[in-house]
């Protein structure tokens, strides 16, 4: 194999090779990384931030973004913990996921009916849905007394979290629409060329408010996750969420060009960003460092797939 062509795949398989990388640099730099305990830390930690990523992708994929996510998570978690007392865990989990949905559905027909850039008005979904999680919940978190809803957060099976087995069940579903539905096809063919996709007679609006729909349908999930984690709905919950989101489906090799992008690469891109946050926590580095370091990813993430895309186009 030549140097050009180990270079191509390299590149190609870029998000892979930054993964192996970065195993052997977390095993270099800190001898905690790799016990049994930290993992299971890990895979427990990067559930969300998965979750919220595979249906970040989908918007990413039709070229829109949603700053709301974070919010979304707060206003579903103190959502989960005002409905468990009346309606129980599975009353409240429904409540919770139809709340995330329609959230999704009013950034979605901001977009899709109105014709609001997607960051306007997710911006002002972000803003709404944190207001009216401060609102309900009176400023406060709000304590879950319920032990069985307690227990799946804490539970693991061979090692491994309940909640991470959550994380690859949504992942074979987000797969499975991406690669075996009309309706995957549709989303990267609004991505590649939207006026080509109009002309071509895809229904845009529909589309879109489905796209945006999945975003907050997955948010609901995730704050029910962070809910059985913590046992408490707080209204202050992911402050900022949205800048690690975007960057796990970025670190994944998404374009936010839209037409772009990969689930598998994306989990993966949520498993470094996991990794990267436990690993600075092992080293002591203070949490608005650790920012510094999220934004610089960003940054390095988006110029890797500028030149992926020189170098696709050149070939």
């Amino acid at each position: 194999m030549t140097a050009n062509k180990l270079f191509r795949l390299v590149l190609t398989q870029s998000t892979v090779v930054v993964f192996v990388l970065m195993l052997i640099a977390a095993g270099l730099l800190s001898d905690r990384f790799f016990t049994p305990d930290n993992i299971t830390n890990i895979l427990r930690q990067s559930v969300p931030l998965g979750i919220v990523s595979l249906g970040l992708l989908y918007v990413i994929l039709t070229g829109g973004i949603d700053l709301s996510v974070g919010s979304i998570m707060a206003l579903i978690s103190v959502v989960t913990a005002l409905a468990i007392p009346d309606y129980g865990v599975t009353g409240a989990i429904v409540i919770s996921l139809i709340v995330g949905i329609l959230c999704g559905l009013v950034s979605g027909s901001l977009v899709a009916n109105f014709g609001i850039a997607p960051f306007i008005a997710t911006l002002a979904t972000m803003t709404i849905t944190r207001g009216l999680s401060l609102i309900v919940s009176k400023g406060q978190p709000i304590f879950i007394d319920n032990q069985s809803f307690m227990d799946f957060g804490s539970a693991s099976f061979a090692g491994i979290p309940l909640l991470f087995f959550l994380l690859i069940l949504i992942t074979a579903a987000a797969l499975f629409l991406n690669r075996k539905t009309v309706f995957g096809r549709l989303v990267i063919a609004i991505g590649s060329n939207e006026t080509a996709a109009r002309f071509s007679g895809i229904n845009l609006t529909a589309i879109k408010l489905a796209v945006y729909a999945i975003s907050g349908f997955t948010c609901a999930i995730a704050g029910v996750v962070s809910a059985t984690r913590t046992g408490v709905g707080s209204p202050i919950l992911a402050i900022g969420f949205e800048l690690d989101a975007i960057a796990a489906v970025v670190v994944g090799g998404a374009s936010l060009a839209g037409g772009r992008g990969t689930v598998i690469n994306t989990l993966i891109g949520a498993l470094i960003l996991s990794m990267i946050s436990n690993l600075m926590n092992l080293m002591d580095i203070p949490g608005y460092h650790q920012q510094v370091v999220k934004g610089v990813i960003i940054v390095l993430a988006v110029l890797l797939e500028s030149a992926k895309r020189r170098v696709s186009t050149a070939h």
